[in-house]
């Protein structure tokens, strides 16, 4: 028999999760077919720079290939699918919290960004997606005269 930690808030905070994930899901629904389009959505972390923006995606057991970039009308959006592992049928998970299947993030961006210049490169489970900004949209020093 296996001893387990008793944290009483747990089943609180997973019920909160579940919730949470219901009503995100029926913002996400597919307008035309009422299919959802996604069954997860990575964390991401994005940072502004003086010359682009970066965004960080936590994409652990996501392959390159399975991920798809798009930037359309100012709308950058990360889309793929995590596969699911062949398991053994005599294999006994107690509990799975690895997520599975399609997943969907979108980002307005900012109307200063080089949609030419957009770049992506993935390593280690994190995708990094550089987006550089125009060189008009630059900040300019300008000089005070005496």
């Amino acid at each position: 028999m296996a001893l387990m930690r008793y944290e009483p808030f747990n089943m609180l905070n997973q019920l909160q999760r579940e919730m949470n994930r219901l009503f995100e899901s029926s913002r996400r629904g597919d307008e035309e077919g009422g299919q959802l389009l996604a069954d997860w959505a990575p964390a991401v972390d994005i940072k502004e720079e003086v010359n682009q923006f970066v965004i960080h995606a936590d994409l652990p057991g996501v392959e390159a290939k399975d991920i798809d970039i798009t930037l359309e009308h100012g709308v950058l959006t990360l889309k793929g699918q995590r596969t699911v592992e062949k398991k053994d049928e005599t294999e006994n998970y107690r509990r799975v919290e690895r997520v599975r299947g399609t997943f969907l993030r979108r980002f307005s961006l900012p109307e200063a960004v080089d949609a030419e210049k957009v770049s992506a490169k993935c390593k280690d489970g994190v995708l990094e997606v550089i987006v550089p900004k125009r060189e008009s949209a630059q900040p300019r020093r300008i000089a005070i005269e005496a």
